[in-house]
Order: C-alpha cells, then structure tokens, then sequence
C-alpha cells in the first residue's frame, strides 16, 4: 500500500505512531445480523486486535496497519468519517418516548452526515425529556415531548464540558431538520475552522444565533 494514499475518511493515527483506529457509523445504533456476521467477518479476515462500542453509538476497529486500513473500511457495513447521530430507541420501542427518534436521527444522517462545518458536530436524539441521546451535550439535540420537537445547539461532553441551549421548542419534525439545515448554514458561515459549535456560541451569544435563525427566545 502506497504511504502516499491519503487515509479513509475518520482513520486515526493511534497512541504506538504505527497502528490506526478506525470507527463505523451504524445510523442510530441499529444493527441487523448481517451487519454483525459481516463485521465479524471483516474482524477475523485481517486479525484486528481490539473492537470496542464507543460513547457515540459507533464501532471502533484498532490496530489496523498503514497497508490494510483502505481494505478494512471498504468491506465494513457501515461508513467511516463524518459526523455521527445517536439516539434512544423511541416510539418504536420505549414506552416513556413522545417521537420517534431513531426515524430523525435516521433523516439528520442521511441528509447531514457529511455536511462540510468547521469542525465535527454530533447529533443526539432523545424521544423524551429523560435525555437518552444525550441531546444537551452534544452539538445539536432534539428531545421529544407530546407537542414536538425540542432543539439544544452548543452541547459538550468532551474536556470543558457545556449544557446545550435551548434554541426552538414544539417543532414538526419538517421544522427540526429546517432549523437544523439553517443553523449548520450559520455555523459553517461564521465560525472559524475546527472551532467547536460549543466553543462558537459561548464567544458569539446564544441570543445572536437566535437572531440569525428568525426565532423567538425560546
């Protein structure tokens, strides 16, 4: 393998300088069988030594080698790189959910998982206010209620955590992917490269995003 051809998209260099550590993104969480079988297949195909289930709903593949990292990510099921969406298992399963969640966070991927920003957003979903998507520390949130959905902007779990803060609340679910589209619009226009949505509002002011997005102070 050529050293020259740039890395799969979200392939990291690992704590050895020698081996990479790859992640896949199964939409909400949600994995079939044959996702399973595959991965399994794929894990003993290039002897990967260590496979984990990380904080965002994603799977971490690690030890992978400068010469099998394309193959690698080419045989998973799922993609690699982007930004990532959890959510709780809604309506489908949860009998404390409000909305469907694993439904938007299935929209949000689709639509926006590998929208251009300044830097990595993550998305969480929850289907009711018990917060299972970690909707207030994560970049965007939606959280469900019986009137719609709720929208948090600027969360973070990372080493200067942040709560999130509340933005729009009773949206259709056409109106939390609208509200969505214009706010990662507004970020992607003014806040510098590889600065964080949570680091962005806390210099610029919720209120000026408010303003920027036509909404009312929630």
């Amino acid at each position: 393998m050529s050293e020259s051809k740039p890395l799969p998209a979200g392939v990291m260099l690992q704590r050895d300088k020698e081996t990479y550590a790859a992640r896949i993104t199964p939409p909400s969480g949600v994995l079939t069988a044959d996702d399973l079988e595959k991965m399994a297949a794929v894990v003993r195909k290039y002897d990967i030594p260590a496979v984990k289930i990380t904080s965002g709903q994603r799977i971490g593949f690690y030890g992978l080698t400068r010469d099998n990292v394309h193959e690698v990510c080419g045989d998973m099921p799922f993609r690699t790189g982007g930004h990532y969406v959890q959510a709780c298992p809604g309506t489908e399963w949860c009998k404390f959910a409000h909305t469907d969640a694993m439904a938007l966070a299935d929209m949000i991927e689709n639509r926006f998982g590998f929208e251009p920003v300044p830097a990595k957003v993550k998305f969480g979903i929850s289907a009711c206010n018990f917060s299972c998507g970690e909707s207030y520390i994560r970049d965007i949130g939606f959280i469900g209620s019986p009137k719609g959905w709720t929208m948090i902007v600027g969360g973070n779990s990372g080493r200067k955590p942040r709560l999130g803060d509340v933005v729009a609340k009773q949206l259709s679910t056409d109106d939390a992917l609208e509200m969505t589209r214009r706010f990662l619009a507004f970020y992607s226009e003014n806040a510098p490269e590889k600065k964080r949505t949570a680091h962005f509002i806390e210099k610029i002011g919720i209120e000026t995003v408010k303003a920027e997005l036509g909404l009312e102070p929630a």
